[in-house]
C-alpha cells in the first residue's frame, strides 16, 4: 500500500473525523502533554453562526455544513433516493443535529455485551455517559456534573409542547421528568446539548479549551484518502487538502472516526473489506474483512403534520418583523424562539401497550417545513409529529462506487425490508394520531394534512409509510463490534487484521440504541479514549443497587 517517508508530519496518534466521537478522542488524548495528537475533519471549522443558535438545525441539515448523499433506491419503499444528510464540519452530527440528548436504555448496551462485546454494559458504559456530562439539572446515580458537554433544561419551550405532553399523559402515558434516569418510559421535555442558550456541539465541548495545547493540531478541509499500511501495520495517512497531497506518520495508533458511511469507505479505499468487493473496483485487498459495510441500520422516521388554530407556532418566525423582535430577544435576555430547539416534547412507549418495554420514539416540534412534504397543504401555521421504531431489524449495507475518492458510497439501509419494521411503523402513525386527538391537542388542531383523511384503511397506512417515511439520520454498525468473523473490530475497537488501527464512533454499534444516537457516539469516545491510554482500571462501574428500566 506504499509507504511515508521519514520526512512526513509525525504525530503519536492521528484521528480521521472531526465529528462527536472524533472530537473527543483528539481531546483526552491531547490531556497527555507527551501526546503528540493531529484530528483531521474532511470539512471547515464551525465557524458558521447558524450552529451555535440553538433553532436554527433546520437550517444547518441543508447545504454546505453536509455531504451531498443519497439513498439507493429503496426497494421496498416504490424507489424513493432521497437524501441522506450526514455533517461535513468540525463537530459532525453534533453541529447540525436538533441537540436531543438521549442515551438509550440499559438493556441496549447489555445485549451489545451479550452479543459478544465484553466491557461494553450498561454497567461498563455509564461511568463515561457521566465523564462527558454537565448537566445544570440532575446530580445522582445517573448524571454528571463536571464534564465537558453541557446538557441542559430547553430555555423556550413552545405552548404546544406543553400541549403535546398532556396529551400524552391523556392518552395514557405517565410523565417523565428524565428520559436517561431509571426508566424511559413515558413523555416528558428533552433535555438538550446546550449551555447558555447555545448549540454544545462536541467541537465546542471538548475542543474549546483543547485547541490552545500546543500538542493537538486540528485539520480542517482535510479528506484522508487512504489509510497507508506497512508490515500489517497502519502507520499514517494520505490525504488531500483542497488539490495538495498531504502525508502523516502516527507512531502509536490511527483512529476513525468519520462514521458509519465514510468509516467504512475509508477502510475499503484502504484495501480493508470484503476481498470480491474491492477486486470489482481494482482495489487490492490487503485484509479480507467482509464485515465492513454491512449491518447498516438507522432509524426509520415518519411524521404526522396538522394546521394549527388559536394559537401561532414557530412558523410565525419566518415573517422578517417576528425574526427581529425574536433576535433582540435572544441578544439581550439569550432567550426566546432563537435559544429553543424546537424538537422539545418526546415520549417513548410500545407499540403494545401491555408491553412493558418501549419501542417507538416520538419527537414533538411545534412548527412545520423542517421535513419534507409531498404537497403543499400548510396554513404556514402548524406542527409535527415524529415517530419511530427504536430498535429496527432492517439490515442493509454501505458500499464502494467506485476506487475514487470523490465519488459517494452507495448507501442502502434497506429500510422495511422486514414486515415487523412496517407493523411497528403503521401502529406508531396510529397512536400518534390518537395522542393529536386528545383534548389538550385537539383544541389546537384545524386539520391534519399528513397523513390526512385520505388515510383509512390498513393498506392506506402501509402505503403511506412505504412512500413518506424517511431517515432519522442515525447510520450505526457497518463495522461492528464483536468476537465473531463478520465483526470488524474487537471490544477494544481494533481492526482484525490490522495492527495499530481502530474504529471508534458509531460504526462499531453491534444494535442500534433505544434513541438519538449523539450521546452515545460521544460516550463511544470517551471510552475509546480510555482504551487508547490502557486505562482499562480508570473508570469504577457504577453500582447503585437502583435498577434501570429493563426493556
Amino acid at each position: 500500500m506504499g509507504s511515508l517517508g521519514r520526512q512526513d508530519p509525525t504525530y503519536d496518534y492521528i484521528v480521521v473525523g472531526g465529528g462527536s466521537s472524533g472530537c473527543t478522542v483528539a481531546a483526552r488524548l491531547s490531556e497527555d502533554p507527551d501526546c503528540k495528537v493531529l484530528l483531521l475533519e474532511a470539512g471547515a471549522r464551525d465557524w458558521n453562526p447558524y450552529i451555535h443558535l440553538p433553532v436554527c438545525y433546520y437550517k444547518t441539515t441543508k447545504g454546505p455544513l453536509t455531504w451531498d448523499f443519497a439513498l439507493s433506491s429503496q426497494v421496498h419503499q416504490d424507489g424513493i433516493t432521497p437524501p441522506y444528510t450526514q455533517a461535513r464540519v468540525l463537530g459532525g452530527g453534533s453541529s447540525i443535529n436538533a441537540q436531543v440528548y438521549i442515551r438509550g436504555v440499559a438493556a441496549d448496551y447489555d445485549h451489545w455485551e451479550a452479543s459478544g462485546c465484553p466491557g461494553w454494559s450498561y454497567q461498563d458504559v455509564l461511568p463515561y455517559f457521566m465523564r462527558a456530562e454537565a448537566n445544570e439539572r440532575f446530580a445522582d446515580t445517573y448524571h454528571g456534573t463536571d464534564g465537558p458537554l453541557g446538557v441542559s433544561d430547553q430555555r423556550h419551550t413552545h405552548p404546544l409542547s406543553k400541549a403535546f405532553i398532556k396529551a400524552c399523559q391523556e392518552y395514557g402515558m405517565p410523565y417523565n421528568a428524565d428520559f436517561n434516569g431509571h426508566d424511559q418510559r413515558g413523555t416528558g421535555l428533552y433535555q438538550v446539548t446546550n449551555r447558555n442558550g447555545r448549540r454544545c456541539s462536541a467541537a465546542v465541548a471538548y475542543l474549546g479549551a483543547a485547541r490552545k495545547r500546543p500538542n493537538l493540531e486540528v485539520r480542517t478541509g482535510c479528506v484522508v484518502r487512504r489509510i497507508v499500511i506497512e508490515g500489517g501495520r497502519a502507520v499514517g495517512i494520505e490525504g488531500v487538502t483542497g488539490k495538495r497531497p498531504f502525508f502523516a506518520r502516527a507512531e502509536r495508533e490511527v483512529v476513525l472516526t468519520a462514521g458509519a458511511i465514510s468509516t467504512p469507505k475509508l477502510l475499503m479505499l484502504s484495501g480493508i473489506g470484503p476481498a470480491k468487493h474491492l477486486s470489482a473496483h481494482g482495489i487490492r485487498s490487503v485484509v479480507d474483512l467482509p464485515g465492513v459495510g454491512q449491518n447498516f441500520h438507522d432509524h426509520l422516521d415518519i411524521f404526522m403534520m396538522y394546521n394549527v388554530t388559536r394559537i401561532e407556532s414557530y412558523d410565525v418566525y419566518k415573517k422578517a418583523h417576528r425574526q427581529v423582535w425574536a433576535g433582540l430577544q435572544y441578544a439581550l435576555f439569550r432567550n426566546g424562539p432563537i435559544s429553543a430547539t424546537v424538537v422539545e416534547g418526546g415520549a417513548f412507549w410500545p407499540a403494545d401497550g401491555n408491553d412493558p418495554s418501549t419501542d417507538i420514539q416520538f419527537h414533538f416540534l411545534a412548527g412545520t417545513g423542517i421535513e419534507a412534504v409531498t404537497g403543499d397543504q400548510s396554513t404556514g401555521n402548524g406542527c409535527t409529529l415524529n415517530a419511530y421504531l427504536v430498535r429496527p431489524r432492517s439490515r442493509g449495507t454501505v458500499s464502494l462506487a467506485s476506487a475514487d475518492l470523490a465519488r459517494a458510497p452507495v448507501i442502502d439501509p434497506n429500510f422495511l425490508s422486514e414486515k415487523f419494521d412496517l407493523d411497528h411503523t403503521v401502529e406508531s402513525v396510529r397512536i400518534g394520531q390518537d395522542i393529536m386527538a386528545r383534548p389538550s391537542m385537539s383544541k389546537y388542531i384545524a386539520n391534519e394534512f399528513m397523513p390526512g383523511p385520505a388515510v383509512r384503511n390498513r393498506a392506506d397506512y402501509e402505503t403511506y409509510v412505504r412512500r413518506e417515511s424517511r431517515s432519522g439520520y442515525h447510520p450505526v454498525g457497518t463495522c461492528r463490534m464483536g468476537e465473531d468473523d463478520l465483526a470488524v473490530v474487537d471490544p477494544e475497537l481494533r481492526v482484525r487484521g490490522v495492527d495499530g488501527l481502530r474504529v471508534a464512533d458509531a460504526s462499531i454499534m453491534p444494535r442500534l440504541v433505544s434513541g438519538n444516537t449523539n450521546a452515545p457516539t460521544i460516550m463511544i469516545g470517551e471510552k475509546a479514549s480510555d482504551l487508547l491510554k490502557g486505562n482499562r482500571k480508570a473508570m469504577t462501574p457504577v453500582t447503585t443497587g437502583l435498577a434501570y428500566a429493563a426493556e
